[in-house]
């Protein structure tokens, strides 16, 4: 008998609540692909020793308390380009809110998630399943809706409320990531607002919100929600419902995230490893998925100006003993070129980096 194929039409929700699913259609088979980067194919690391950064401390009018802050995270940036941030001050019940409503959105019928598909990966509005369908052989088991909400603010029109929510909650993440960015800043030993200004964030920073549901999967060995990769832009917070799937790559190896109750999930993204001149790596994660619950997470990416040219901070830069190493490229032309392509481990940042042999 013929493995079943199933063209992605429709959304992996939908599939996945197919009668009598046993297995994956053979479209979504991953193993072969990404053989090394099966979750099964070697063991997990615990997550314990992630690093964690306490917001209060990062934004108290204690010196010392706000250097030690500094230096934790520049530490997590170094080390790892991942962390864990606590104590941010964005109330639970809206982090609660933003999953629910995205629930709703997910829980929608076809026709009516169709309102709001998209054409183009610049839209501001697109919702769709794996992440470049025009692009792979193979999916990957997710649902996704993204959403442009700044400079200017969009939303889609379903379920009733969700707007709303939606630009609260991205409000809030817009200030916790100004304060982590100028932490950051202050951490390469520059002016707490070098970043900012020079990459134009102030007003015309972009922000996506970008909300993914993740089925339950019948033979989850074998699919993947989302392959390695990392982000564009310069840091990407994170919320999740209570099912872990998220994993992160550090010396490696693949650790497991389980994150601490109403805490955020941070990742460094390519830009801010261009910015510091690769001080700082992007950090390369995946998704894995799971045979018993549905993951719901939301990632909102922060990034400069879609029309800044971003390339080494000058401050950064010594023609002799540190020369720039990537080539300045316009934001809004990497992030079309990334999801324009194939998502595969920092492919597009590679083609941005000098070669040191030229």
């Amino acid at each position: 008998m013929a493995p079943i194929i199933i063209q992605p039409a429709i959304t992996v929700k939908t599939l996945s609540e197919s009668p009598n699913l046993k297995s994956i259609p053979s479209n979504y088979d991953n193993s072969a692909i990404y053989p090394s980067d099966s979750p099964v194919s070697h063991p997990l690391h615990h997550s314990n020793s992630i690093p964690t950064v306490d917001f209060s401390l990062l934004t108290s009018t204690d010196p010392h308390q706000r250097s030690d802050a500094i230096n934790c995270l520049n530490k997590a940036c170094q080390d790892w380009g991942f962390f864990m941030v606590v104590n941010h001050g964005i109330p639970e019940n809206l982090m609660k809110a933003v999953i629910d409503g995205t629930q709703g959105f997910f829980n929608m019928t076809e026709e009516e998630k169709k309102e709001f598909e998209g054409k183009h990966v610049m839209d501001p509005i697109r919702c769709g399943t794996s992440f470049n369908t025009s692009k792979e052989k193979v999916f990957f088991w997710r649902d996704y809706l993204k959403v442009f909400v700044h400079p200017h603010f969009h939303s889609p029109s379903k379920p009733e409320g969700y707007s709303d929510i939606m630009l609260e909650y991205c409000k809030k993440s817009r200030q916790v990531a100004k304060e982590l960015l100028g932490g950051i800043s202050q951490g390469l030993g520059l002016e707490e607002c070098y970043l900012e200004k020079s990459l134009e964030m102030k007003k015309s920073g972009f922000q996506i919100f970008i909300a993914n549901y993740y089925p339950c999967c019948p033979q989850p060995q074998l699919a993947l929600g989302m392959p390695p990769h990392s982000d564009h832009g310069l840091l990407t917070l994170i919320i999740q419902n209570q099912v872990g799937g998220l994993q992160v790559q550090h010396q490696g190896k693949w650790i497991h995230v389980n994150a601490l109750p109403n805490s955020l999930l941070v990742n460094t993204g390519d830009h801010l490893e261009i910015f510091s001149n690769g001080k700082y790596k992007s950090n390369v994660h995946r998704v894995v998925v799971n045979n018993t619950s549905p993951r719901i997470s939301v990632a909102v990416a922060h990034g400069p100006s879609l029309e800044a040219i971003v390339s080494p901070a000058s401050p950064l830069v010594h023609s002799e003993s540190n020369p720039p190493a990537y080539v300045p490229m316009k934001y809004k032309d990497y992030m079309e070129l990334q999801q324009s392509n194939q998502l595969h481990q920092k492919s597009i940042l590679e083609q941005v980096k000098i070669d040191e042999g030229n």
